[in-house]
């Protein structure tokens, strides 16, 4: 390449080395991958952000709990996190309750049945919810990295162009690198979403996961005081 060339970033693109070529289609496949989860996330935490709230205000209504249960029974993939977690708990006391009537059960089994049943709903739900965020995580902290390397491959080739050339300008060095250092700049494009929204939507998730432990708390309270 010399100094009348295109220095567009689609010409410094097409006549980069193979090498960087193929690191620069890498991180653009990452981009594009952590894009979707990005916006599927979004979607996602928003959707449990606001089941929780419609839940906990249908729970703290006073409303009959078995029938709330019933409600939540019919409904598990639509209601919510939270819904599914009290659900969890409801079904287990309640089969619990029954079988006080038949086995030597007591009260303090029954309502640890449920505590449990409702822990184990929780570590689904969040489970569910931090699906996707270690591949952010990954893209965010080895993008530019890979980026850098294509970097380094890419100035190194340069150079070693210059061994040809009688002498050795910044004009017939300028190009090279520009398209070198391309590989940076996406690295950097792959990683700076990612890092954000990572960070972002591990912040939220366990602002959920602190509702969902205070609602526990509160659900295996309100059983132990029905249950005497």
């Amino acid at each position: 390449m010399n100094a009348t060339q295109d220095l567009s970033f689609l010409a410094l693109i097409v006549n980069a080395h193979v090498i960087v070529q193929i690191i620069m289609a890498l991180l653009l496949v990452l981009s594009l991958v952590s894009w979707s989860y990005i916006f599927s996330k979004l979607f996602a935490v928003r959707a449990a952000r606001a089941q929780t709230e419609t839940f906990e205000r249908s729970f703290w209504a006073g409303g009959n709990l078995h029938a709330l249960h019933q409600s939540t029974s019919n409904t598990r993939e639509k209601s919510g996190a939270l819904a599914r977690i009290f659900d969890a708990g409801m079904g287990e006391f309640i089969k619990g309750k029954q079988a006080m009537g038949r086995d030597a059960l007591d009260v303090g089994a029954v309502l640890d049945g449920a505590r449990r049943a409702m822990r184990a709903a929780y570590q689904r739900e969040l489970d569910a919810l931090d699906n996707h965020l270690n591949f952010l995580a990954s893209v965010g902290s080895v993008s530019p990295y890979v980026g850098l390397l294509g970097t380094v491959w890419g100035i190194m080739n340069a150079f070693r162009g210059l061994a040809n050339v009688q002498q050795a300008t910044l004009a017939a060095v300028a190009p090279g690198i520009a398209e070198a250092l391309i590989a940076t700049a996406i690295g950097l494009f792959a990683a700076i979403p990612a890092v954000v929204a990572y960070n972002r939507f591990t912040h939220d998730i366990d602002r959920l996961a602190i509702r969902f432990e205070s609602f526990i708390e509160e659900f295996s309270n309100i059983l132990q005081r029905q249950s005497r």
